[in-house]
């Protein structure tokens, strides 16, 4: 199994390319099952899950050409299969995301309930519910989601009892090809679900509201082909951004989307960072300085992602002062805690609040990774560590990071993989 290796200590300094958002790509690759034409996406990151994604439609006949620039033209029509078997469903939630539009545009679905992530209880119920307001028959039966309808789903409304990303997702796409008006109530605002109404727009979806909490949905009887490029990770840009505040450098990041990514940028500043940004460029300079420990409380967009906790957790880490981190999405998303604990850091948990009172530095130990974005964080912690950080069970961090060693390397970390 893979590993990371890192000798900390060394300030981030350099630019490196933003690439494309995974929680955009996966969505937008499941959208395509939805035309009668090839559909042509672009700025795909070359990630584990992607390729998950991949062999998913492969097993289902799904034709797929794939470039050297991981840009993927998709043949739905060519379909032969409409279940998402449990072997691939297990190593990544997103495959629900086949659900809708298999439902939609052929009439039956067989997914396994979804596997893929450890921080903590994320039910499809909403899903499931979602799809029968809108006239599927639905049972949930040796693991699986098997879904019907006869003839067309029909537009509904739609109330989601929580914000939910992969829900919204789900019936929006769903939506798209039902007879008559859906509407989304209390829907996910997040960017990357305007990413994908973006893309069906294009494909020729009838869509307005997308980016707020009411989303409404012309249903028409099918979409066209297009060439649509994923926007880039928010996430990924954030996690650089806090590295290089946490080890007191000075970086630039292309090809970016500043204006998604508010609540990053000004935490960051916050913490004492000199932070500028453009359309599609952002730049941070801690001028050589300790950051200043942050308080924040994560929740759906706007405010801060849940996703970017973990690595704002590591910052304070070495921090001047105590910061106060609180978690409102997900209960069990501290497993990078302990692991912290190892390099000396002074860290306690209470409930759904960590208190990180800032030490002066972190020692290297080994430690191991539990999902994706405490593996990011873990690996700032080797960043700013004294010593030599082993960081095992990497495929967690290749979820979601593309070529994160490679891309720190340019940015003059001493960080490298020991394959096994």
């Amino acid at each position: 199994m893979d590993k990371l290796i890192i000798t900390g200590g060394t300030p981030l300094h350099g630019e490196i390319r933003v690439s494309g958002a995974k929680n955009s790509a996966l969505p937008i690759l499941a959208a395509t099952l939805l035309a009668d034409e090839p559909v042509t996406v672009c700025n795909l990151p070359h990630l584990h899950d992607i390729t998950t994604m991949f062999e998913l439609f492969g097993c289902m006949g799904v034709d797929l050409l794939l470039d050297d620039r991981m840009n993927v033209e998709v043949h739905a029509s060519t379909i032969k299969q409409l279940k998402a078997p449990y072997e691939l469903v297990k190593t990544m939630r997103a495959s629900i995301l086949v659900l809708g539009p298999l439902l939609a545009r052929y009439g039956q679905a067989e997914v396994s309930l979804p596997g893929g992530c450890a921080i903590g209880t994320r039910p499809v119920d909403l899903h499931i519910r979602g799809l029968q307001a809108m006239g599927a028959d639905i049972a949930v039966e040796n693991g699986y989601i098997k879904a019907s309808v006869k003839d067309r789903l029909k537009g509904a409304r739609i109330f989601m009892d929580t914000v939910t990303v992969t829900g919204t997702e789900n019936i929006l796409m769903a939506a798209t090809l039902a007879e008559g008006e859906t509407i989304i109530e209390n829907a996910a605002r997040e960017p990357e679900v305007v990413d994908l109404a973006q893309c069906l727009i294009t494909m020729g979806a009838n869509i307005e509201g997308h980016g707020t909490d009411t989303i409404k949905v012309q249903g028409i009887k099918k979409l066209r082909g297009c060439t649509y490029s994923v926007l880039p990770d928010r996430i990924e840009a954030g996690t650089y951004l806090i590295a290089a505040a946490a080890t007191g450098g000075r970086i630039r990041l292309k090809d970016t989307q500043p204006n998604i990514m508010d609540s990053i940028l000004l935490k960051l500043r916050e913490a004492g960072a000199t932070v500028d940004w453009s359309d599609d460029w952002v730049e941070l300079d801690m001028k050589g300085r300790k950051p200043k420990a942050v308080d924040l409380r994560t929740a759906p967009f706007p405010a801060m992602p849940t996703d970017i906790q973990a690595q704002f957790t590591a910052m304070n880490t070495i921090a001047t002062g105590a910061g106060k981190i609180t978690e409102t999405i997900f209960e069990n998303r501290f497993m990078h805690i302990q692991e912290m604990k190892r390099m000396g850091a002074d860290v306690d948990v209470e409930g759904n609040t960590v208190i990180v009172r800032g030490v002066d530095h972190l020692t290297a130990a080994p430690v191991m990774a539990t999902d994706l974005r405490a593996s990011a964080s873990l690996v700032i912690a080797g960043l700013i560590a004294k010593g030599d950080t082993v960081i095992e069970r990497i495929y967690h961090i290749d979820r979601g990071y593309e070529c994160i060693e490679e891309k720190l390397q340019q940015l003059g970390a001493n960080i490298r993989r020991i394959v096994s």
